[in-house]
């Protein structure tokens, strides 16, 4: 697998304060990937890291296989687009006036795609409105905007939904799926609303304390949340058996319990059990959110 960000053993100190311990990430070229981790976790000290915003205490990271600290590396940052904690724009200039700054910012030559790019962000039409008079969810696609000048193709945005109204928070997602989908563009999005990001991640990784507690697929974490029935018996290979016959899906947890999948007939189980001599003790229906799963992994309640 092609990674566009990989870090081993990343590590951030100020002074007698530990923001990141250790971090191995890996970013897959085309993932979406959700960046999951409590306020004060890490992700933005980690995001301003591999944007050059500051320097690793210890520990390395390579974007498109370039080290962080080759001289090439900032050509590698080239190909990234970021906005960190806030958009950066300048308030009394409208959205094509930031787009033409952050143009001139760059050295490009002339103001060629900056039309394509206000209308992927949804804000061709907003024309002598000045920035400063924006939405919330307006600003924030500017500022996405503003990190698709010099055309990337891995894209970094810190909690860009954090504070946005429902209209706002599915403008962000569409855009970022468009981005992604059309563009080819490999997304890291860093979030506390995991329930949202579980709508269009590809991948994710979970932080807390400084620390990646665990990374997966969507694939992966949808297993884990799967919806289920967790059934207690007194014999599981009679309870083996019986799924195998009614061809259902499974996990055996231990001796005592197993996990079947989607929803089962608990009747015909039952009856199916006491003629292999077993008992039914408990059936409890289980649905875990990601942010439930999330609470779980770290072992306490959030910090949102």
């Amino acid at each position: 697998m092609e990674y566009v960000l990989k870090t081993q053993n990343l590590q951030k100190k100020y002074r007698h304060f530990c923001a990141l311990s250790g971090v191995d990430m890996n970013v897959p070229k085309g993932a979406v990937y959700g960046f999951v981790g409590k306020n004060g976790a890490g992700k933005t000290t980690l995001i301003r890291l591999i944007c050059g915003l500051q320097d690793p205490t210890d520990g390395v990271y390579k974007l498109y296989g370039t080290m962080n600290k080759d001289k090439s590396i900032r050509e590698a940052r080239r190909r990234m687009g970021a906005v960190v904690e806030v958009p950066s724009l300048y308030p009394d200039l409208t959205a094509r006036g930031n787009l033409e700054q952050q143009y001139r910012m760059l050295g490009l030559p002339n103001f060629d795609g900056i039309d394509e790019i206000l209308k992927i962000i949804g804000l061709e039409n907003t024309g002598k409105k000045r920035a400063k008079n924006f939405s919330l969810g307006m600003k924030q696609r500017l500022g996405i905007g503003v990190a698709l000048c010099g055309n990337p193709d891995f894209l970094v945005l810190d909690e860009p939904i954090n504070g946005l109204d429902p209209q706002g928070i599915i403008e962000i997602r569409e855009l970022i799926l468009k981005l992604n989908r059309e563009k080819q563009i490999t997304v890291l999005i860093s979030s506390h609303i995991l329930d949202e990001l579980s709508k269009f991640a590809t991948h994710y990784g979970f932080i807390d304390k400084g620390k990646i507690l665990c990374e997966m697929s969507a694939e992966e974490l949808e297993a884990k949340c799967r919806k289920c029935v967790r059934l207690k018996v007194t014999d599981m290979k009679a309870l083996a058996k019986v799924l195998d016959e009614k061809e259902l899906e499974y996990k055996i947890i231990d001796e005592e319990y197993c996990d079947v999948y989607s929803d089962p007939n608990l009747t015909d189980i039952t009856l199916a059990l006491i003629n292999e001599h077993c008992e039914l003790l408990s059936a409890d229906k289980r649905d875990e959110s990601l942010e439930s799963f999330f609470i779980g992994l770290t072992g306490g309640e959030q910090n949102a």
